[in-house]
């Protein structure tokens, strides 16, 4: 009987080692790319303020504010799972907070998207008219539109779920992690959640659709600029796998429940990460390399301020050797 103990102790024992082992792995590998994306999207935001000519682009402005929700959301994101690794559970009403305020983040990521596609499509097919219709102040304006429109929907879903609350008297303190399927539990939360996702993807696809055929047909016009309706259109397309992976990040809840019914508990934790890394963390660093490494005006001084401007290096020589045979920062379809 003492032997027969002593076994179970022991068991109980190796799988709670395994588990701890396994918690601080799995914040690790996640933590650490994170960070480096962090890092690399927070510099892009001070590279995309640190020149006038930046800050009065339309298109460098519109980049600014679809970095600044991915990096919010990457920020909130890491932070809410590691909460979840650890099973710290939160305020019902905090919980709440939280939730809307990444789902507002993610509505102004992809809205932004779609106007960032619009403004590519005016680029190429009216370009004597894009600086008269995409202006700093009319950008301005479509940007306090998009918070606008995602606050009004967020707000909207907070008073579902005050409501809910109110009726239903739900727990102060949640049994569960934090996440959207814990908070907006209504019948008419959940279809409103639903529409809502709904109009973004169905929109989103139709205006990459309508700029990408907008784009090849100018591209066969003998007064357009071939090399910029080629580049235009290969960004398109990077737009739409960024709109694709944004709002699969709705459904990674979903496929988490899925997973854990469907497979046992060593594989789901492994799937869980690959899913989270992938559908999560990935698209949030999209923008930073399709604009960093892509454009050329961004790139120098993106790797300037990435290299926190160290004077002796040969590649910062390079660079500002570069700056100064190219001018001054020009505005470039």
């Amino acid at each position: 009987m003492s032997s027969s103990n002593q076994t179970q102790l022991n068991t109980t024992f190796n799988l709670q080692r395994q588990g701890l082992l396994g918690v601080v792995f799995f914040s690790t590998v996640t933590t650490l790319p994170c960070c480096v994306f962090l890092f690399i999207n927070v510099t892009m935001l001070y590279t995309l303020r640190s020149k006038e000519a930046f800050r009065e682009t339309s298109r460098f402005i519109l980049l600014f504010n679809l970095l600044f929700s991915d990096t919010v959301q990457l920020a909130h994101s890491q932070s809410m799972f590691l909460l979840s690794t650890f099973r710290v559970t939160l305020l019902y009403s905090v919980c709440v907070v939280l939730v809307s305020f990444n789902s507002l983040t993610l509505s102004v990521s992809v809205i932004t998207l779609v106007v960032m596609c619009l403004e590519r499509y005016v680029a190429v097919c009216f370009p004597f008219r894009h600086s008269v219709l995409i202006t700093t102040k009319n950008t301005g304006v479509v940007i306090c539109v998009i918070w606008c429109f995602s606050s009004l929907k967020d707000f909207m879903q907070l008073s579902l779920a005050l409501k809910m609350f109110l009726h239903d008297v739900s727990p102060v303190q949640m049994q569960d992690f934090c996440g959207k399927e814990n908070v907006f539990v209504d019948p008419a939360s959940i279809i409103f959640n639903r529409a809502v996702t709904y109009f973004l993807c169905v929109l989103g696809g139709i205006t990459v659709i309508f700029s990408y055929t907008g784009i090849i047909v100018a591209a066969r016009s003998a007064s357009t600029d071939k090399a910029s309706a080629n580049k235009a259109r290969r960004t398109l397309l990077l737009h739409l796998l960024q709109l694709g992976l944004t709002l699969s990040s709705t459904m990674h809840n979903s496929l988490l429940i899925v997973i854990s019914n469907n497979l046992d508990r060593v594989q789901a934790v492994n799937m869980q990460i690959v899913l989270y890394v992938c559908g999560i963390v990935l698209p949030k660093c999209l923008s930073s390399l399709i604009y960093g490494l892509r454009d050329q005006t961004i790139r120098p001084v993106l790797m300037l301020n990435l290299t926190c401007q160290w004077r002796g290096s040969a590649f910062i020589s390079n660079v500002q050797a570069k700056n100064k045979v190219r001018g001054p920062v020009k505005q470039r379809i």
